[in-house]
């Protein structure tokens, strides 16, 4: 089957042309040559659908999937938390999962109230007034919220706490070999930042609450050396832990940040996941992507806006403060939905059995001869464990056993407490899944 080609043979060379190249190939000299593709894709031209089919259930047969294969105390950022029926229900409705970017407030209005309740919910966990239409994830809400604090502050010392996500870690790094922000790591002191360690004046202050080891974080030091040197404090927060935590907002975080995937998203290869996003209203006019409002149409009636769109096609590009101009709409909307479902009460019990199972489990662990803790902080509903085998050892011997048993830390993860494992619980693990847990653990560190 000859391919599609959208350019001409004469427009390739002109463009080439334009910008000094001889080849295609020059385009990709950046590219280390041992990565690239040499020669074509090898398709077998001809194969019966049906085939195919087939070949594709065997590949996808490989997989062991959270459920009824493996049980899962994985968690790092993406957990195993229940999605009821009526979060699935509702977030698949068409109306939703076809819906597009809301250019034209007459036509979108059940899509802009879906995310005005959305930013409503979040603005009352995160405990700070103003919630944007979120982000991509996690990382990519951290690196907006630095370059907001860098632009406040005026400086562009960067504080990051050791127990910060590393994955969030490395895509600020990427980002900040851009923008020129000087990242200072502020390693980790029994599982908790130790914030004496930094040098200079930092403009923003970066810190997990809880942080990647499970460990709760005191953000009244936090604040403290924000209040001292003028720095911005970013927090980057559990939403499910929000429900039995002081929110970041009363500890006087100025930008509060998450990954919304554990309000109603299943595990799914990494997403699609939800950025978290909210601020003080001092930082409003800094606000990255796009802001819903609530307003009056000519008779009085309720009807909502896009209020503040930090970067679209009808402004002007060179005074946006972010290069971000879309938002995840419907992981939004379904995050709106659970937790409409849930309610307080239901997002505090939540939260609760999940601190209460993790703590059953990391009793029941410790007792194991040769497991010890990695950092002696309290912990809410992760914790991280020292195992006498390799910890990406003891997962594979765990996963024959039907148990996804966590994920393995290195030095850079642990915040410099060496290797170990990193445990979660969530609300679906029963205390008889945790027992069977810890027993085949007994067993495969022998």
């Amino acid at each position: 089957m000859a391919g599609y080609a959208p350019h001409t043979e004469a427009e390739i060379a002109g463009m080439l042309s334009f910008l000094g190249l001889a080849t295609v190939d020059d385009l990709f000299a950046a590219v280390p040559e041992a990565i690239r593709l040499a020669g074509g894709l090898d398709l077998a031209p001809g194969a019966p659908e049906p085939d195919v089919m087939a070949h594709l259930q065997d590949l996808a047969g490989a997989n062991r999937p959270v459920g009824p294969s493996l049980v899962c105390f994985a968690g790092g950022g993406a957990y195993d938390h229940e999605v009821p029926a009526v979060t699935r229900a509702l977030a698949s409705r068409s109306e939703f999962v076809t819906s597009y970017t809301p250019y034209q407030p007459e036509v979108a209005q059940g899509v802009l109230q879906a995310v005005f309740e959305f930013q409503t919910l979040l603005a009352r966990l995160s405990g700070v007034p103003i919630a944007n239409a979120s982000l991509y994830d996690g990382a990519a809400a951290t690196v907006e919220a630095v370059n907001l604090g860098v632009a406040a502050s005026g400086r562009h010392r960067v504080w990051v706490s050791a127990g910060l996500n590393p994955s969030w870690r490395a895509v600020l790094a990427t980002f900040a070999a851009g923008t020129g922000h000087d990242l200072v790591d502020v390693p980790l002191a029994g599982g908790t930042t130790d914030w004496t360690s930094a040098d200079g004046d930092p403009g923003v202050l970066v810190v997990a609450y809880p942080n990647y080891l499970g460990c709760l974080e005191d953000l009244a030091q936090a604040r403290e050396v924000c209040d001292r040197t003028g720095a911005k404090l970013v927090v980057a927060f559990d939403p499910i832990c929000a429900g039995i935590l002081r929110s970041p907002g009363d500890w006087g975080a100025d930008v509060v940040v998450g990954e919304g995937q554990a309000l109603g998203m299943p595990l799914g290869f990494g997403g699609p996941y939800l950025g978290l996003f909210a601020c003080s209203e001092a930082h409003l006019r800094r606000l990255p992507g796009r802001l819903v409002g609530e307003t009056v149409d000519a008779d009085g009636r309720r009807a909502y806006v896009t209020t503040l769109r930090a970067r679209e096609q009808d402004i002007r590009r060179e005074k946006a403060t972010s290069n971000v101009c879309t938002n995840q709409t419907l992981m939004a909307v379904t995050a709106a939905i659970q937790l409409g479902w849930l309610g307080t009460t239901g997002l505090a019990e939540v939260a609760t059995r999940s601190a209460r199972g993790a703590h059953y489990c990391r009793q029941g662990l410790l007792s194991i001869a040769g497991v010890e803790p990695l950092v002696e902080a309290p912990v809410v509903r992760e914790f991280a464990l020292r195992v006498p085998v390799e910890p990406a050892t003891l997962i594979d011997r765990l996963a024959d056993e039907g148990f996804l048993a966590g994920l393995p830390l290195d030095d850079d993860a642990s915040g410099g407490n060496g290797p170990g494992l990193l445990v979660a619980v969530t609300e679906r693990r029963t205390r008889t899944e945790i027992d069977a847990f810890a027993a085949a653990f007994e067993k495969a560190v022998r």
